[in-house]
This record gives C-alpha cells, sequence and structure tokens, in this order.
C-alpha cells in the first residue's frame, strides 16, 4: 500500500539512457565525435545500471 506512489528508478534511468543515446546520435550526425563517445559511453553506463536494477528486482 505504501510502494503506491513510490517512483521506479528503471523507468526514470530509461528515460536519461534514451536521451544519451539521442544526444550521441546528434553528435555523430553533426560530426563531432568526441562528444558522440561521451554521450555514448554515458549511456552504456546507464544500461549496466538498469541491469543492475532489473536483476536486483528479479531475485526478491
Amino acid at each position: 500500500m505504501f510502494g503506491l506512489f513510490k517512483t521506479n528508478p528503471i523507468k526514470k534511468l530509461r528515460k536519461q539512457y534514451d536521451q544519451k543515446l539521442t544526444q550521441a546520435m546528434q553528435a555523430q550526425h553533426d560530426g563531432n565525435m568526441r562528444d558522440y563517445a561521451k554521450f555514448n559511453s554515458e549511456a552504456e553506463d546507464l544500461f549496466d545500471k538498469i541491469e543492475q536494477f532489473e536483476t536486483n528486482s528479479n531475485q526478491r
């Protein structure tokens, strides 16, 4: 009952992940490979966090 209004951290991380991928794609389209690499790396880190949350929630 008390978890009804609790935010879902996976949903928030997925939104951030999608934003980073969009930024990476735009940087690549503009020819800015340095920013592309930075955004892509940040997106990979977020994906790793998402996987950790999902595996932890499946173990419960």
